[in-house]
């Protein structure tokens, strides 16, 4: 049995479990401080949903395993590196309590490991530039007008309605909202470590022609609901509660927007930041009913950890893709791995199980992770 594809898909399936709590924010974040669903209901509801939305599409799969780096170019050893370099600013990131983009982690990290491995030559500047960049950059503001539309809307039809009233039907429908975006989480985030691990399989037979088995989709989706599952509360408390306080028709406005926008760019094969989305749906969600809402300076901070998110998991990926040149170097590689993830959970677990003072959804973040 080939060590090194074994190592890559372990690897990859282990990203995709951390995608999955480290990305848990972005279907239930607003649900949950809005009281439409309590957390461990909530993050059931989001595995399942998640699970189900990697069964229906392979076209961002398609884009990550071919569209951004050669696939002629890439060897085993790449693409440990490159997710080992995911893996690690995703574990940072979600230590930080910063929803960053895992997306942008794992297409950096490869892209890194690549570039360290073969020159800048290797990638595929007009793939990045039109499937990564441009529609990652535009999703957020896209999120944040669309969101803030849907508000505005919202507030105009039920202008006469009381409050207690429409606040008690938006509770209901954001189950219907979040369940959206938990589906096209699934189709969107799953699909990129399929797209991975199918790349690792051409590199270790040259002559298959890059397809995406059964055996993947279902592990894929397997590891991201059982990541959801386990959650992600700091970064849940962070986009749910301290970025701005959401009414239920806002999360419902800012959900609806998120999965109608990662909908359509599953349909195009655009891999996506979730993360981006629905931040930039809440940030207009918040900012529709009052500017002053929004703590625009966490916000900011959200911004620059995005900016970094591609470098700073290229250039660990770099470092490892280094290390496997020695002998021995893919094992070291993955006891790396191993030493990451265990540090990083080792120094989560006695803050998240630290009892909170603080009421509502901040009160999330002492939950274990």
């Amino acid at each position: 049995m080939n060590f090194s594809l074994v190592a890559v898909v372990a690897v990859a399936l282990f990203f995709d479990f951390t995608n999955g709590f480290h990305d848990s924010a972005n279907a239930i974040a607003t649900s949950v401080s809005t009281h439409a669903l309590s957390p461990r209901i909530a993050v059931g509801f989001a595995a399942v949903l998640n699970f189900a939305g990697a069964f229906i599409s392979l076209k961002v799969a398609t884009t990550v395993g071919k569209g951004i780096v050669d696939p002629n170019a890439v060897t085993l050893k790449i693409v440990l590196a490159g997710v080992v370099g995911a893996i690690a600013w995703n574990l940072t990131t979600w230590l930080l309590g910063l929803p960053t983009s895992s997306s942008h982690a794992l297409i950096g990290g490869v892209m890194g490991s690549a570039i360290a491995a073969h020159g800048f030559g290797v990638v595929n500047a007009r793939g990045l530039y039109e499937k990564v960049l441009l529609p990652s950059l535009a999703s957020p503001f896209l999120g944040l007008l669309l969101a803030a539309a849907i508000v505005v809307a919202i507030m105009w039809l039920f202008k006469n309605r009381g409050y207690g009233r429409t606040t008690r039907s938006f509770r209901r429908l954001q189950i219907v909202s979040a369940g959206f975006v938990a589906l096209t989480h699934g189709t969107n985030d799953a699909q990129k470590t399929m797209g991975v691990i199918a790349l690792a399989l051409v590199a270790a037979h040259p002559t298959q022609s890059f397809h995406v088995p059964f055996w993947v989709i279902l592990t894929c989706a397997i590891a991201m609901a059982l990541g959801t599952y386990s959650g992600g509360w700091r970064i849940i408390g962070t986009l749910g509660q301290r970025v701005t306080h959401l009414d239920p028709h806002q999360g419902f406005a800012a959900e609806t927007s998120t999965a109608i926008l990662l909908w359509a760019t599953a349909h195009y094969g655009f891999p996506v930041s979730t993360t981006h989305t629905i931040s930039g749906s809440v940030l207009g969600a918040g900012a529709a009913k009052r500017i002053s809402a929004v703590r625009w300076g966490l916000a900011g901070n959200i911004l620059i950890a995005w900016l970094v998110t591609i470098p700073a998991a290229g250039l660990v990926a770099a470092l490892m893709q280094t290390i496997t040149r020695v002998n021995g170097g893919e094992a070291i590689v993955l006891a790396i791995a191993i030493a990451v993830a265990a540090t990083a959970f080792a120094a989560a677990a006695g803050r998240f199980r630290r009892p909170s003072r603080q009421r509502g959804a901040s009160a999330i973040v002492a939950r274990p992770a």
